[in-house]
């Protein structure tokens, strides 16, 4: 059955291969699963209930683009667009997180749309490579600046707007053990570096005392508090047209790495 529906034979591939190459992926980007809901939790929605819309969501975009694209590209929610999600949209300009995820709903639409025709294709191919290069250099750099001042290494100054924080402080410290743990393992080759490095962190933070252990498994929280809780009017702004547009750019920005990364069937490795 396997073989029928992926042609794993003529792709040069096998069962144990794949499953291999799929718990390498998914311990590379699970950390998704606890930085998502951290993040857009500072927007007021409810962490629970993001926590299980992101789960949902890179599954069912797994299981879309395995089982109807036969791709082995895995899909989950940007770091990009959740960061100008929270820190722009809604902590900088304004906007309740209702009316942000009516935007993000609105240039998906338009998205869909685009990809209907070959429209989508010629805006992907008019994007420049020194601009592509750009946007993900500048991401990296605001998801760094993030990091740093959720762990406390940077703090606001009245004087230069930004100054040095308090390093020896716990946050700080696990962050910088965190990261050296990180760069270690990803130099020695293991996979799931950044995975394991979140959980050691974590049992670390158990140990003292800075992490509260709540168990192993539970029942999921529901998703009620943030299911289709879109403000479609308010997003109907005129000055809500910038952000749409941004959120659609990156979108066409996802698109493009999938075309490059997906433009030949290649074996996981």
């Amino acid at each position: 059955m396997l073989e029928k529906l992926f042609k794993l034979t003529e792709h040069g591939t096998n069962v144990k291969q794949e499953i291999i190459a799929g718990l390498t992926t998914f311990l590379t980007m699970a950390y998704i699963i606890f930085v998502n809901p951290a993040m857009l939790a500072n927007t007021g929605m409810d962490h629970g209930a993001i926590f299980v819309a992101t789960c949902l969501a890179a599954a069912i975009g797994c299981f879309v683009m395995g089982l109807l694209a036969n791709y082995p590209i895995a899909l989950a929610p940007g770091m990009g667009l959740n960061a100008f999600f929270t820190y722009t949209v809604v902590l900088g300009m304004g906007y309740s997180w209702q009316i942000a995820l009516a935007g993000v709903f609105i240039s998906g639409c338009f998205f869909v749309l685009l990809s209907l025709f070959n429209i989508r294709a010629w805006i992907i191919n008019s994007i420049p490579h020194s601009l592509r290069f750009g946007i993900a250099a500048g991401i990296g750099l605001f998801l760094a600046f993030i990091a740093l001042k959720n762990a406390g290494i940077v703090v606001d100054s009245p004087t230069t707007l930004l100054t040095l924080g308090d390093i020896t402080s716990f946050q700080a410290v696990f962050a910088a053990i965190g990261l050296f743990l990180i760069v270690g393992l990803v130099n020695r080759g293991i996979n799931g570096a950044v995975m394991i490095s979140i959980l050691v962190i974590t049992a670390l933070g158990i140990l003292i005392g800075d992490v509260s252990y709540q168990g192993i498994i539970s029942m999921p929280p529901s998703v009620l508090l943030t299911f289709l809780q879109l403000d479609i009017i308010g997003a109907l702004e005129v000055s809500m047209m910038g952000v749409i547009f941004t959120f659609f750019c990156r979108f066409i920005r996802y698109l493009r790495y999938l075309n490059c990364c997906g433009s030949t069937w290649q074996p996981s490795r």
